[in-house]
């Protein structure tokens, strides 16, 4: 069995990775959704062993679409193995990344109606790049806000999702695990969320790219899983990319069982998505084939870095406070009791920690901040102790918390 080292921090800097070259070398980046973990062994071996091939030319096709026979067989088999969810080798659909994925789906279900315009759902606050799909589109987008509770826990408030749907409803976009709030939503409530789209006659297009970071006391299930009718009316996307750290390879697979739907889908790309890389195709099948070794292992890595981030947060950072997420690597926290009215430029600018502007996730998102805690656990305590020290008042503020992390 390989060992894999958590703590161990790769030099990413000196490769062209946006992450660490956004901001100058003082920073800690704690903000996009990349882990700072080498991916599993397997994966660098299948990648080595095409570089020294030396053949990069196009990969497998199928409809004019980038194929790969071992990956389809993969993915087949993961879903059968880890949701009971059976599905036909010819319903993938290999693309570039899940954005350009559910771009696609929302740009399908355009092209589909026969009336100009459109509605499209999302449950804010939500990664951005989801608040942009209904526009991009020509749809206009309808929010169904979910509730935070005294918990800080978020729940669906049944009566604001089911008020965001109207007869001109095309596409419901769902992201479960949800990103940034870190919800795995239960079978009940996926049933619930199905029954309303199926009765609005709206097709769910769910972002599942999180699905495999799951923590103990919660389960994922694929909503088109539910039942036929759900996955005739389903697009479902995921990704081996934030799973297995290899979001730069830029490999997604769409999951369409209904035919007419994913023929429409294939036509809708129209010039506009182009080729997966064939070293994301290679990647991606390694990563799904012999990668699950390496996940067991940083799966209670990251939750142990979860926990220090929920007690750290109650103990050591007056006015902030989070829920522990059902998934992902990724802490939601509210700093609106901080007082700060842009709490992640002054976690910028004072503690030199960068994390994701809370604002930029749409409704609800004001006065929050999304930190990664996917990173070596030295690297997040540095972290959070710099963000401590930035709430505290200017002449209390340890000029040490400062000093350069020794494992940058």
């Amino acid at each position: 069995m390989t060992t894999y080292d958590f703590d161990f921090l790769p030099d990413r800097r000196s490769t062209n990775n946006g992450k660490w070259r956004k901001h100058p070398q003082d920073v800690l980046p704690m903000f996009v959704a990349d882990m700072d973990f080498v991916p599993p062994q397997p994966v660098v071996e299948a990648l080595q062993d095409a570089a020294a091939r030396g053949v990069f030319g196009y990969p497998e096709f199928n409809d004019d679409m980038a194929d790969s026979p071992g990956l389809r067989e993969v993915v087949v088999a993961r879903m059968a193995a880890r949701y009971g969810w059976r599905v036909a080798p010819e319903a993938l659909v290999f693309l570039p990344g899940v954005i350009s994925a559910f771009n696609l789906a929302a740009r399908t279900l355009a092209l589909m109606s026969s009336q100009p315009g459109g509605e499209l759902v999302v449950q804010t606050p939500i990664y951005p790049p989801m608040l942009d799909a209904a526009p991009n589109a020509g749809f206009t987008r309808r929010d169904a806000p979910l509730l935070r509770g005294a918990d800080y826990r978020y729940r669906i408030d049944w009566d604001v999702f089911e008020a965001a749907f109207s007869p001109a409803t095309r596409m419901f976009l769902l992201c479960n695990p949800h990103n940034p709030v870190g919800r795995v939503f239960t079978r009940d409530e996926l049933a619930r969320m199905a029954e309303v789209c199926l009765r609005h006659g709206v097709t769910i297009c769910s972002d599942e790219i999180h699905s495999e970071l799951i923590y103990s006391g919660a389960r994922h299930v694929p909503i088109a899983s539910l039942a036929p009718e759900i996955e005739q009316h389903s697009i479902t996307l995921i990704s081996p990319s934030k799973t297995f750290n290899l979001p730069g390879l830029q490999c997604s697979v769409a999951i369409i069982p209904n035919p007419e739907l994913r023929a429409r889908y294939v036509a809708s790309r129209a010039g506009l998505v182009t080729w997966v890389n064939v070293m994301g195709l290679i990647a991606g099948e390694a990563a799904y084939r012999s990668g699950d070794e390496w996940l067991a292992q940083l799966l209670p890595y990251l939750e142990t870095n979860r926990d220090t981030v929920v007690r750290f947060v109650a103990a050591e950072m007056p006015g902030v406070s989070m829920a522990a997420p059902e998934a992902t690597y990724l802490a939601w926290l509210d700093c609106r009791a901080t007082g700060l009215s842009q709490p992640c430029q002054c976690f910028l600018d004072l503690a030199r920690v960068a994390c994701s502007d809370g604002a930029g996730f749409g409704p609800g998102g004001e006065g929050f901040v999304r930190l990664n805690f996917g990173c070596p656990r030295p690297m997040l305590a540095a972290a959070l102790q710099r963000m401590k020290a930035a709430l505290a008042p200017v002449d209390e503020t340890p000029a040490e918390t400062f000093s350069e992390w020794s494992g940058l």
